[in-house]
């Protein structure tokens, strides 16, 4: 890396970061990231990708964004579509961890599942920008990286099922396809990284609280504290 490629990396950092995580403080999600440059190349690929889509953008964009040179790029990784690897990746670690924690939080099924949409939601919204990276360049993945990452939508999608299931049995629930039902449930969560902006009528936490009540509602669970949240998404933007 040269003299140019080490300017200004603090202001740097701080504008890619300030990007892809959106309404949200520092992410922890690109804590493990290491060295610096490569964590910096990435938050520049979320960015990159969020704004011009993964075919649109080129590794000189990417570089650009992170203050480097486009040939420091390929120290740390070997293809665009490795950067897009990653980032969706530590996206859909991220999302089974945030799912796992919050499921096993509480004892009743409802509230269970009330706090596994509660986090996932706020979390597609605080981290809007990664969000839309990873949940919507999926195709773009090569062959095999796509089913290593379908691999973890899949338990992302076991984990609300399984909170499904057990609400039935204990006769919590009314879901007659708890497989169709939990997938909505995530088509519902991921959305938000859709349509959310910073600064809308609505807080990441409002809206969290927004969708666990639709979605108990859903499953048919008794209303209560979990299920009193006003009605109307409102616009994210």
């Amino acid at each position: 890396m040269d003299a140019a490629d080490t300017g200004n990396t603090e202001n740097t950092e701080n504008a890619a970061g300030n990007a892809a995580d959106g309404a949200g403080g520092p992410d922890d999600s690109w804590g493990e990231v290491a060295p610096d440059a490569a964590r910096r190349l990435l938050l520049a690929a979320v960015e990159a990708f969020a704004e011009r889509g993964f075919h649109a953008t080129t590794t000189r964009d990417i570089a650009s964004r992170a203050g480097m040179s486009p040939a420091a790029l390929y120290i740390h990784y070997r293809t665009k579509e490795e950067l897009l690897y990653q980032i969706s990746r530590v996206g859909h670690e991220r999302s089974v961890r945030i799912l796992t924690e919050a499921g096993n939080s509480a004892v009743s099924p409802a509230d269970r599942l009330a706090a596994a949409v509660r986090a996932f939601v706020r979390w597609h919204a605080e981290r809007h920008t990664t969000a839309r990276v990873v949940q919507y360049e999926l195709n773009a993945l090569a062959e095999e990286h796509y089913a290593e990452i379908v691999a973890l939508r899949r338990r992302s999608e076991e984990i609300l099922r399984g909170i499904l299931q057990d609400g039935v049995a204990a006769g919590d629930f009314t879901v007659p396809d708890v497989r169709g039902t939990a997938l909505a449930v995530l088509s519902l969560c991921v959305d938000v990284a859709r349509w959310f902006r910073s600064g809308g009528t609505r807080t990441p936490e409002e809206i969290g609280e927004l969708y666990a009540g639709l979605v108990l509602r859903m499953a048919g669970a008794p209303a209560g504290p979990a299920d009193g949240t006003a009605g109307g998404a409102g616009r994210g933007a």
